[in-house]
């Protein structure tokens, strides 16, 4: 018996001592995870509105685009306080504040709130489904909704009406989140609200963009706005709110991470009010390559010259708008970026964004690349002259240059752009020789071998530019022979201005460079990100041939076709362009006129590259004109860029 009531005496014993070891855990150790899952749900935290952005600025550290501090009114809710305590607020408020009327949904409520929750609108049938759960609680506030009438709102006064609108705002949202009653309050706004010290209302500073040029090249800047819809989750799962101002397109969109500023942190306190733990931070300031005063003058000048076309010549019924780019050849940075179309109203809007968006057909400026091809598959003599002609294949119209030019080597071809000798390359990249009448055979591989070295200096691929949007010219997708004569002379696939500017940078430094407009980002202390050279792919020729080509295109400028373009003692390097292109005129979905389109592409100097250039009117003069009349748009446009650039080199 002893042993039994020994071995009881064990038992309990093991018993109270398990029970005093689970009591010792919970008070010593979990304790502590209970004290921390306490100050998760009551030390809670939020964010202020807004922080500015960080800065654009230009090249020379001129402020493009800034923020500018607003007086806006906010509202945060104080612990305890009733609907009728706010309702009196925004009757307040809405004596002072200019505040539109309460949407038809703001009225609805508004009027429920002063007629008793709508408790009448339910009859008592309704009232017993509820009882009975055939019907839920949100069923009978829909109810109540639909059955307000219009003349039931119809008895608001424009007094009520505001307090609608405000009662919504102070109410939306989490309970704690501050509330936005009032953007951009006037000075006498603010003064009587702060004198008014209605309960939770305050008057504090959040920020909007400025752009301290006006609309100077305002569509590449890019907008800021909400958050679009579909792209919420996208936003949401970076750590933003809806209700954040975010970068909707170019620059504020590409470098949204770094122009995005940090959002002031509060504490919220056991009373509903609030202590700041940190305040907001400004974004980082995104530096561009761009010279404001270039892209100033290249906009000054696109302007004038659609102007002098449109008054002055024949056959520039279809010419409405012009392109010109600048850019520094030894590092693909663009220095300016303009695009200007004349409105029928007589304004100009600002069609830069074309630049990467819109192609051409850019003609004999395509030639530097082109008879790289006969260059690399050494398809011709290097200096041997020939006679220029006219090329005659089989069921196809002799296709000649722009007049006979006689004896012509590869040099003379480019810079007198003879057609003739780019399609003897591509006769021969046949494998056959010319004789009239005959047929080239060509397959993809030959249209291919062109583009592939075509795209090797950036006509037909994307630049890489840090915008989002671009595209890539348009590939012709028949395989014809002719077509391949029409590919080697610019006049089958079309190309951005952008490729067409990555393209002659390339002639220049023989690498094919990523475009940017970006220079650096920087801090209030520091650069956070510096200004890079990306190198995509050297050009797939050996220099002793680019080196020709350059020569070549020297004498364009100097005494080809080009000549009058650019000022000759800036010793100048380009190619010159004209090509047919078809356009819808009357809306109908068919092409149904030809014009022409004139294209500049150069750089200068020739020993030391300091500015590239691109220039493109589209649609300058059309063949059912009234007279062989042109408008020599680019001639007028590159000309008068570059003489302010030679400024600035000189400077």
């Amino acid at each position: 018996m002893k042993k039994k009531s020994f071995g009881i005496y064990l038992i309990i014993i093991f018993f109270f001592l398990i029970i005093g070891i689970r009591l010792f855990f919970l008070g010593a150790v979990k304790n502590n995870q209970y004290e921390k899952l306490l100050a998760q749900k009551t030390d809670i935290t939020i964010q202020g509105l807004s922080a500015p952005r960080g800065r654009i600025i230009d090249t020379n550290g001129k402020v493009i685009v800034d923020n500018k501090g607003i007086n806006t009114i906010m509202y945060h809710k104080i612990k305890g306080i009733s609907f009728t305590e706010e309702l009196a607020i925004a009757h307040d408020l809405a004596k002072i504040l200019n505040v539109p009327a309460g949407s038809e949904s703001d009225l609805k409520k508004y009027w429920l709130i002063l007629n008793d929750n709508g408790k009448n609108l339910i009859t008592e049938a309704e009232y017993q489904l509820l009882a009975e759960r055939k019907i839920k609680t949100a069923d009978l506030e829909k109810l109540k909704l639909e059955r307000i009438t219009p003349e039931m709102l119809n008895e608001f006064s424009p007094l009520d009406r505001k307090i609608a609108y405000i009662y919504a705002a102070m109410n939306k949202g989490l309970t704690y989140a501050k509330k936005e009653i009032l953007a951009a309050a006037s000075a006498e706004e603010c003064a009587l609200v702060s004198e008014s010290y209605l309960p939770g209302v305050t008057v504090e500073m959040t920020w909007e963009r400025i752009y301290l040029y006006d609309n100077v090249m305002k569509s590449i800047l890019g907008t800021v706005g909400s958050i679009p819809k579909e792209e919420k989750d996208k936003y949401l799962q970076a750590g933003y709110e809806l209700t954040d101002v975010v970068g909707l397109s170019y620059l504020e969109k590409e470098y949204e991470d770094y122009l995005k500023g940090e959002k002031a942190l509060y504490k919220v306190n056991a009373d509903n009010t609030l202590t700041l733990i940190k305040p907001a931070q400004k974004g980082h300031d995104l530096v561009l390559a761009i010279d404001i005063d270039i892209q100033k003058e290249a906009e000054k000048i696109l302007q004038e010259k659609i102007l002098l076309g449109k008054k002055s010549y024949a056959n520039t019924e279809y010419y409405r708008e012009s392109y010109a780019l600048v850019s520094d050849p030894a590092t693909g940075h663009i220095l300016a970026m303009a695009g200007q179309r004349l409105n029928s109203d007589g304004t100009f809007s600002d069609v830069a964004t074309n630049n990467l968006k819109a192609s051409f057909t850019i003609g004999s400026a395509v030639k530097g690349a082109t008879i790289a091809v006969g260059y690399k598959y050494h398809l011709f003599e290097v200096g041997k002259y020939i006679t220029d002609g006219c090329v005659k294949l089989n069921f196809v119209p002799a296709k000649c240059s722009h007049k006979r030019l006689g004896r012509i080597n590869d040099l003379d071809a480019l810079a007198q752009s003879s057609n003739y000798f780019q399609f003897l390359i591509a006769i021969n990249l046949t494998g056959q020789k010319y004789y009239p009448n005959m047929e080239l055979n060509a397959t993809a591989e030959h249209f291919q071998i062109y583009r592939d070295m075509l795209a090797s200096f950036g006509l037909g691929a994307l630049t890489e530019i840090d915008l989002p949007g671009e595209v890539t010219g348009i590939k012709g997708s028949r395989i014809a022979d002719d077509l391949l004569l029409n590919l080697t002379i610019g006049q089958y696939d079309t190309y951005t201005p952008l490729e067409v500017i990555q393209y002659i940078n390339s002639v220049a430094s023989g690498k094919r460079m990523a475009l940017s407009l970006k220079k650096e980002i920087r801090s209030a202390t520091k650069v956070i990100a510096p200004a890079t050279i990306q190198v995509l792919n050297r050009v797939d020729l050996d220099e002793e041939y680019l080196k020709r080509i350059r020569l070549g295109l020297n004498k364009v400028l100097l005494a080809g076709t080009g000549k009058g373009f650019v000022n000759q003692a800036l010793n100048p390097v380009g190619k010159t362009g004209t090509s047919e292109t078809f356009i819808d005129t009357d809306g109908d979905g068919k092409q149904d006129v030809a014009t022409i389109t004139s294209t500049f592409a150069g750089y200068f100097p020739f020993n030391d590259p300091q500015y590239s250039v691109v220039v493109i009117t589209p649609n300058i003069s059309h063949h059912n004109g009234s007279s062989n009349t042109m408008y020599y748009g680019a001639r007028r446009i590159t000309n008068a860029l570059t003489e302010y650039l030679s400024t600035k080199m000189a400077a």
